[in-house]
């Protein structure tokens, strides 16, 4: 073999192979290949903090597979991603497959391209040892911090919890948006809206220029009004320009397939990685605006074609975050011609999204003429309406692309333009309603606002904020949740045109959420905890600042053994001391007040499988008792009696064809048991309250929807089933789930034969999803 070339992943390899002739063979590592170990600390704390790497068991065939293609080949060509991770993988490949540097080559592309590959190939370097100790200081560090902190919050909270230097800082970030939220106090105020109408019979929209701050001066102001004559003051008519979006990097791309496509953090990259791998766009984990002079060339080849030179803007894009050198361009097609691709409809729906994107920004300003008019009312000289409008001039970058915004109450599209009016024209009052409004709390973090703040901070980097957010869900500290709201009772006052007001009291669901990050229990009380003892680690501008050490060591500015060994000189000594205090109960617990049924003191604290509610003490003659809190309570503000009820489940709720009905509390929320069936709660009834007679509707209703699950049976085999699930009818036979080609149009008129020969067909049979590790 004259040529092995080692990348990371076989589906980058497989893209790689095309472009390669036959005298190149290319390999994948997976992933790294050697890392620390699992069980134990793994770094020589007092040899320099010298870190012990080791091949896990599952990763010694695939090494000796490697070793051997290494030794016959001629050239070996380390082909990982150019990023710190990437160049990691690169230098634990040279280690332990014992290569040589006469015929190792090291080569980067952020394409994978045929051009790019060659171009590659053509210009090797050597292995950059500053990119390698900046990867290894992030592991070190993370891996003590991990170490050393997750034994003190065994023992003062609960076992199996863990710290992490990043993770522990988002979910501060969380709990600390909790508690602005719940220090807020919503004030109401007025605002009012009118509706003119011209001499024409036009009909104009306008809003008052102030709030009112009360019903009183609402009422005031409208009664007024009634009285008032309305004319048309100043006029304002300017110009207004609208500039595109810089080309996406990790974290805007996050955040717009978040707002746009619905993606979670988590899956926009695992998407964005099959599309780099395939070779439709350049590398994923950028945080560079820059795109090549090639990529401007065919881009503004494309909109002159398909638009006309006025829609061209040639822009050149500066990178402004810190420590901005993970690669060479921002995140665009590999083929800019290309429309579509083949693929999932997540990946075509995330391609569109950065072609559009790409295209955009190099279009040129949309024009717009924004109007502002000003109605005057007579009676009330000092206070005037407000109407404005939008015209577009020229569309510009509009047509193609418009950046999605975190702010829920703004209005994308716009306004609508307003008929044509002259200063000192007459309007006559259609209606005007005053509507109380309630100042409103800053929102709950969103997996993409929540990637915003931490980038505004410095903190983590292109690489970190998926998986930072995925490991703080896991370990169950925060939770996309929702918020159900509060029904709340609001003040309309209406003046009609006759000058009849009229007061109305009207009801709407405040605070409802859906999708945005909520601290658990548990993440607020190691959060709490941390913050008070550790107040460094969980600091904003510390962990920025180890960020910009690690830019630093990167770039051959600093020794990362120093940095670690400075950081340790702090941190170890903290570790210590918390280790050594003594607490009177454990950190976050309630004492609630006592039972009234034993005396015995009641308490909630975080047990070792969530939050618990425990009454009795270890000093009690009796043994304490236990139960689980339900998913919508809270440790934090849940009370004697709602803590009590909870002793009440299991509760026998009567019997149903001659078999007990339970109604219980479990992980996943309240439910029902009979005859050895589970049943969920809804919401809207309680496992302490539930009647008989609505355990057998909840009962019956789940059994209709499994009858109507199985589509079919079949007698030569009882496990194989056809069945109705949430994506549609599949084949189901011995715990395995297999597609129907979509050719099959009646699925229920298929035969024994027909569904074995589809199982085994291998395209029938979808990926398992991977567990995810709490």
């Amino acid at each position: 073999m004259k040529n092995l070339v080692i990348v990371e992943s076989p589906a980058k390899a497989k893209t790689i192979e095309k472009f390669l002739g036959k005298d190149y063979k290319v390999m994948s590592s997976f992933g790294h290949i050697r890392d620390l170990r699992k069980k134990d600390i793994s770094i020589r704390v007092d040899s320099d903090f010298e870190p012990e790497y080791e091949v896990p068991a599952d990763k010694k065939t695939l090494v000796a597979e490697l070793k051997k293609a290494a030794k016959s080949a001629e050239t070996v060509w380390l082909a990982s991603d150019e990023d710190r991770e990437g160049e990691a993988i690169a230098w634990h490949l040279y280690e332990v497959l014992g290569l040589k540097p006469e015929n190792t080559r090291r080569i980067v592309f952020h394409e994978i391209t045929k051009n790019a590959i060659l171009n590659a190939i053509e210009n090797p370097r050597e292995i950059d040892i500053n990119l390698v100790d900046a990867q290894q200081a992030r592991r070190v560090l993370d891996r003590l911090v991990g170490f050393e902190l997750s034994p003190v919050l065994w023992k003062k909270i609960r076992p199996a919890l863990s710290a992490g230097r990043v993770q522990s800082v988002a979910v501060r970030l969380i709990v600390d948006r909790e508690n602005e939220i719940n220090a807020f106090t919503s004030e109401p105020y007025f605002r009012v809206a009118a509706r003119f109408v011209l001499p024409t019979g036009t009909t104009l929209h306008a809003e008052l220029s102030k709030r009112l701050p009360d019903e009183k001066s609402a009422r005031a102001f409208l009664e007024d009004c009634a009285k008032a004559a309305y004319t048309v003051g100043d006029i304002v008519v300017r110009p207004l320009k609208k500039s595109p979006a810089p080309p996406f990097t990790t974290s805007t791309l996050q955040q717009e397939a978040g707002r746009k496509l619905g993606f979670s953090v988590s899956q926009t990259m695992m998407i964005a990685q099959k599309l780099y791998e395939a070779g439709h766009i350049t590398y994923m984990r950028t945080d560079s605006l820059n795109l090549s002079s090639l990529a401007i060339s065919s881009i503004s080849s494309l909109i002159k074609e398909e638009m006309g030179e006025q829609y061209l803007k040639i822009r050149k894009y500066h990178t402004s975050s810190k420590g901005a050198q993970e690669a060479h361009e921002a995140i665009r097609p590999t083929y800019m011609e290309k429309e579509t691709i083949e693929g999932t409809a997540q990946e075509k729906k995330l391609y569109r999204l950065i072609r559009l994107r790409t295209i955009a920004s190099q279009m040129a300003d949309a024009q717009m003429e924004k109007t502002t008019v000003d109605i005057n009312v007579s009676t009330r000289p000092d206070e005037h309406f407000s109407a404005s409008g939008e015209v577009i001039k020229f569309d510009g970058f509009l047509r193609i692309y418009l950046e999605g915004s975190d702010d829920e109450n703004e209005n994308p599209e716009g306004e609508s333009t307003l008929p044509r009016m002259t200063t000192g024209e007459t309007l006559s009052l259609n209606d005007m309603v005053a509507t109380e409004r309630f100042t409103l709390a800053p929102p709950r973090y969103t997996e993409a606002s929540l990637v915003k703040k931490m980038e505004e901070l410095g903190i983590g980097r292109p690489s970190t904020y998926a998986p930072t957010i995925s490991t703080i869900q896991n370990r169950e500290y925060i939770m996309k949740g929702e918020k159900p709201g509060e029904k709340r009772e609001y003040d309309v006052l209406t003046l009609k045109s006759d000058g009849k007001l009229t007061s109305t009291v009207k009801s709407e669901n405040a605070g409802a959420e859906k999708g945005k990050l909520i601290p658990t229990d548990t993440g607020i009380i190691v959060n709490e905890f941390l913050t008070q003892h550790f107040p460094d680690i969980l600091d904003y501008d510390f962990t920025a600042e180890m960020e910009e050490k690690f830019d630093r060591i990167a770039e051959g500015d600093s020794n990362w053994n120093n940095e670690i060994a400075d950081f340790y000189k702090l941190f170890h000594p903290e570790v210590t001391k918390a280790n050594e205090m003594r607490t009177e109960h454990k950190v976050g617990e309630r004492i609630l007040g006592s039972d009234p049924a034993t005396g015995e003191p009641v308490s909630v604290k975080i047990g070792r499988f969530g939050p618990i509610v425990q009454i009795g003490s270890t000093e009690s003659e009796n043994k304490p008792r236990f139960a689980s809190l339900r998913k919508d309570q809270s440790i934090m503000d849940i009370t004697l009696e709602e803590a009590l009820k909870l002793f009440d489940l299991p509760r026998e709720v009567g019997t149903f064809e001659d078999k007990t009905v339970t109604a219980a509390v479990g992980r996943f929320g309240p439910y029902l048991r009979h005859d050895g069936k589970f049943v969920s709660i809804p919401k809207t009834l309680s496992p302490t309250t539930i009647s008989i007679e609505e355990a057998i509707e909840l009962i019956l209703a789940k059994r209709t929807a499994d009858n109507n699950k199985i589509v079919k049976t079949f007698d030569e085999d009882p496990d194989l089933q056809i069945l109705n699930g949430r994506y549609g009818v599949y084949i189901s036979y011995k715990k395995s789930n297999y597609k129907i080609p979509k050719t099959v149009t009646e699925p229920a008129s298929l035969t024994y034969d027909e569904v074995k020969a589809i199982i085994e067909t291998p395209e029938s049979t979808p990926q398992k999803p991977s567990r995810r590790k709490k």
